[in-house]
């Protein structure tokens, strides 16, 4: 059910499939058979936003939070009730979310350029702004690992117009960043990639996907080795979205493939045919599923009482999805 303070955009009206198995959830390759849930299929939970980003999920409260970056808040999906309403606004014009070590709250911020935490009691500690004196550009998407660093993209997605935060000059790099979990320390680790969006880190933690979503001519993902300090090395491609598909957000499950938001790269032609939803490719970079949305899904994470609820942030709307496997970060 929509709340009246959830109503800001657009509300868009869905029809689930009545039929089992749902013909959303595509099979590319047999290996994915026994990640599909036969009587499971696409439902979606909230709508009225107007650009969909970074879901986080909070077992301990059974419910989740998904960013509307150009509405300025941050919403809220209740599993136990429901319910769907505001959780935060303004929010900053909040992008990329998720959970450091201890549970709270971390948020890449638009507005003020920042990555914050959001304290058990509700204030706001400011974890990193600026590097060598300059201002970040727009914190895209967040990862903690359980040592407690925290990783981000940095972009300048959120500061090219007044739609996603503020229009300004970018002063460092596209670059990504990780916090030492124990000095604090904001340390620059990859400046090479052009635009770097989503990342995600393997079951192990041992490798760090990242997606550089402003490729030529395609949106790639990378795979680099970590070691113990957050060094990365031995950079290897791992999927190609090839033609006009495009990358955004992508999470990774306990096996270790990846759960890919994927959209058209723009093109209205018949090649952007079906393309919106989410594309799934197993360790070795094969596509093995796709789900099928009405819209363009930017981001994702795995939750629910099991860890094996698919949400789904797209464009104006919030899906799940039940899968036969859990997501590799509880």
């Amino acid at each position: 059910m929509l709340t009246n303070a959830a109503a800001i955009g657009a509300t868009y009206e869905f029809q689930p499939n009545q039929r089992y198995p749902d013909p959303r959830v595509e099979v590319l390759h047999d290996s994915f058979m026994k990640y599909r849930i036969f009587s499971s299929s696409v439902e979606m939970l909230g709508s009225g936003l107007r650009w969909a980003e970074g879901p986080v999920w909070f077992g301990d409260g059974r419910y989740l939070l998904v960013s509307d970056i150009p509405n300025n808040r941050i919403m809220r999906y209740d599993e136990a009730t429901g319910a769907w309403g505001v959780f935060r606004s303004p929010s900053n014009f909040a992008n990329g979310l998720s959970r450091d070590a201890q549970g709270r709250l971390l948020t890449c911020e638009h507005g003020g350029r920042r990555i914050t935490r959001t304290e058990y009691n509700g204030q706001i500690t400011v974890l990193a702004d600026q590097f060598d004196g300059k201002p970040l550009n727009s914190p895209n998407d967040i990862v903690c690992q359980s040592n407690g660093a925290v990783w981000f993209t940095d972009p300048p997605f959120g500061i090219a117009g007044h739609w996603e935060g503020s229009k300004a000059a970018a002063q460092l790099p596209h670059a990504v960043y990780r916090i030492d979990p124990t000095s604090g320390e904001l340390q620059q680790v990859l400046t090479d990639l052009a635009g770097p969006n989503g990342l995600a880190f393997s079951p192990d933690e041992r490798v760090l996907y990242i997606v550089e979503s402003r490729a030529q001519p395609f949106r790639l993902i990378w795979a680099y080795d970590v070691d113990a300090q957050g060094g990365l090395s031995g950079k290897r491609l791992v999927v190609d979205a090839q033609g006009p598909g495009a990358l955004d957000g992508i999470a990774v499950d306990q096996d270790g493939n990846l759960w890919c938001g994927w959209g058209s790269n723009g093109r209205l032609d018949a090649q952007a045919e079906g393309l919106d939803g989410v594309r799934v490719f197993n360790p070795q970079g094969q596509a093995i599923a796709h789900i099928h949305l009405p819209e363009r899904c930017a981001n994702l994470c795995f939750g629910g009482a099991a860890g094996n609820r698919l949400f789904m942030a797209a464009s104006h709307s919030l899906y799940a999805l039940y899968v036969e496997v859990q997501g590799a970060v509880a």
